[in-house]
């Protein structure tokens, strides 16, 4: 019983960090965006040259995601309220899980929050009302996530609700 309680007074303390405090950019915001299984994570910071405002997702420019209509699906904020609130902006997009349309909702998703928050905390709180009211007009989802997830599969049957036909004789 002793020797229980003195391993359980032992507890290991572990502290991770990434980045030093000093490193971390001084106006930036992490935020994330969620579809089914698939997570993106965008960090957005002050543009380093005004007017350059880079949009990287998972290390490559935003630009060569294929196919075509994916790339615009993932692109609709920035279309949306216009490439000249992004000029200022760098957004560093990376993205898990999941099958391309979902990750490519999660991209706008993240996108459009990020800019939200961005504004919020380093401009003003009217701009910020106006994004977010624009957003919430074209799209909700754009700002709320969709709760929707797959049902488990049950026995006596091929999915979660359909079941097997039932014979009589």
């Amino acid at each position: 019983l002793q020797g229980r309680e003195a391993g359980s007074q032992r507890r290991a303390c572990f502290v991770f960090t990434r980045r030093s405090p000093a490193k971390m950019a001084a106006n930036s915001v992490q935020t994330f965006g969620r579809k089914k299984t698939a997570v993106a994570v965008v960090h957005c910071k002050a543009a380093k040259q005004s007017g350059k405002g880079l949009i990287r997702f998972n290390g490559a420019p935003i630009e060569l995601i294929q196919p075509e209509t994916l790339k615009f699906k993932a692109m609709e904020p920035i279309l949306l309220l216009g490439r000249e609130r992004f000029a200022n902006l760098d957004l560093r997009i990376r993205v898990k899980g999941g099958g391309h349309v979902s990750q490519m909702y999660a991209v706008r998703q993240a996108i459009a929050k990020a800019l939200v928050a961005y504004y919020q905390k380093f401009v003003d709180e009217q701009s910020k009302k106006e994004l977010k009211d624009a957003l919430l007009t074209y799209d909700r989802t754009l700002l709320v996530a969709d709760p929707r997830r797959m049902e488990p599969k049950k026995f006596g049957g091929r999915g979660a609700r359909a079941r097997f036909q039932k014979s009589y004789r």
